[in-house]
């Protein structure tokens, strides 16, 4: 029995057969086991019939057959409970080797996948990313992996432009499609095989054009460091809920992100130290509500961005440290009720800010210590309802204001 449990703790990880003890110490021990128990039976029995007779007027003898048909029942009833428990055991047995073969063939499946991502085709890297997919749909354990596999590749150096020594034909599609199949993935967040929960990290990678229309985010998003530029990737209509959506120290150039009626609520969003520049970013009807939105150090330059009619709701907004300059930014019909915008230290300069028609709720804005020189800034028709503009420590040199009902700062 020693022997037994050393070879137990000496068996090879990751061995699957079960370390069985000998045929020539179970049988002895089984043997030795059947007969203590039925002999524990049958005396237990025969106390039993024997105070049975005793109670009886007048006292019988104890009827013996009685006494071993019990104890053979007993046995047979045991008999039966071990034997289902075998029946049981030779099923997990079978189901774990069912199992194992499942993994072994979806890890061939992964494998050949992988392979196929890496192929100098565009066709047979396209056949690759269909067959991750699918395979992440069957392989549920291992979905994430297949997931970081597809967002790696988009994480690999890329160059859009044809004309360019380091494009590689057919690129392009291949890249669209993962867009595509993440997309597609991410439209029912109850369905079986929705991606919707898991985590995407797309940071550095180069956006040319894409679709992520109608897109449910409901865990970690990271576009760090991303390049949205030459085309128009699409966000309108997504949602962004429950986890953290970073965009910081991306690049928004040369083309159009679309984040129209986009949905960002319980979220943390960072678009910290974000460059808008030489491009249009549309933020129009989208909803932030109840979480964190942050645009500090942002740098607003040369482009124009849109967050006309979008409701800013119990969340708290940041645009500290940013710098608005040569560029359009509009909040026109903005509402902002309950949320509390920040433009602490930042710097208005050679753009044009409009916050017309803007209603401005309980928390107001904070333009503390904001530097406003050249460009236009305008609050005409804006509303306050509760709250205020604060422009205390701000400095005024050279822009022009259209204050609108907001009382004009002093030295303004």
């Amino acid at each position: 029995m020693a022997v037994s449990f050393r070879r137990k703790r000496e068996a090879p990880r990751g061995r699957y057969t079960p370390n069985l003890w000998p045929v020539w110490i179970v049988a002895p021990v089984a043997l030795i086991a059947a007969g203590a128990l039925g002999w524990v039976i049958y005396h237990y029995a025969y106390d039993h019939f024997a105070q049975a007779a005793a109670d009886q007027k007048p006292p019988k003898p104890v009827n013996i057959n009685d006494v071993l048909k019990a104890t053979v029942t007993a046995l047979t009833l045991v008999g039966a409970v071990l034997a289902g428990l075998y029946a049981y055991r030779k099923q997990l047995l079978a189901e774990g080797d069912a199992h194992r073969a499942d993994a072994s063939q979806l890890a061939e499946r992964y494998t050949t996948a992988a392979e196929q991502l890496g192929h100098g085709q565009a066709a047979v890297r396209l056949a690759g990313v269909y067959a991750l997919a699918r395979l992440a749909d069957d392989w549920s354990e291992q979905r994430q992996v297949c997931i970081d596999v597809l967002c790696a590749y988009l994480r690999m150096p890329y160059e859009p432009d044809p004309a360019a020594p380091e494009h590689k034909a057919g690129e392009r599609e291949v890249r669209q499609t993962i867009i595509r199949v993440i997309r597609d993935h991410l439209q029912v967040p109850d369905a079986a095989t929705a991606w919707c929960r898991q985590n995407f990290d797309f940071t550095g990678a180069v956006f040319d054009g894409g679709d992520f229309s109608t897109s449910h985010f409901q865990s970690t998003v990271s576009f760090s460091g991303a390049t949205f530029s030459g085309s128009t990737v699409d966000f309108s209509g997504a949602t962004f809920s429950d986890g953290t959506v970073d965009f910081s120290e991306a690049t928004f150039s040369d083309g159009t992100v679309d984040f129209s009626e986009a949905t960002f609520s319980g979220s943390t969003v960072s678009f910290s130290g974000a460059t808008f520049s030489d491009g249009t970013v549309h933020f129009n009807y989208a909803t932030l509500s109840s979480g964190t939105v942050d645009f500090g150090n942002a740098t607003f330059s040369g482009s124009t961005v849109h967050f006309n009619y979008a409701t800013f709701s119990g969340s708290t907004v940041y645009f500290n440290y940013a710098t608005l300059s040569g560029g359009m930014v509009y909040f026109n019909y903005a509402t902002l009720s309950g949320s509390t915008v920040h433009f602490l230290y930042a710097t208005f300069s050679g753009s044009t800010v409009h916050f017309n028609r803007t209603t401005f709720g309980r928390g107001g804005a904070d333009f503390g210590y904001a530097t406003f020189s050249g460009g236009t800034v305008s609050f005409g028709n804006a509303t306050l309802i509760g709250g205020r503009a604060d422009f205390s420590e701000a400095t005024f040199s050279g822009t022009a204001f259209d204050w609108g009902p907001l009382p004009v700062p002093a030295g303004a």
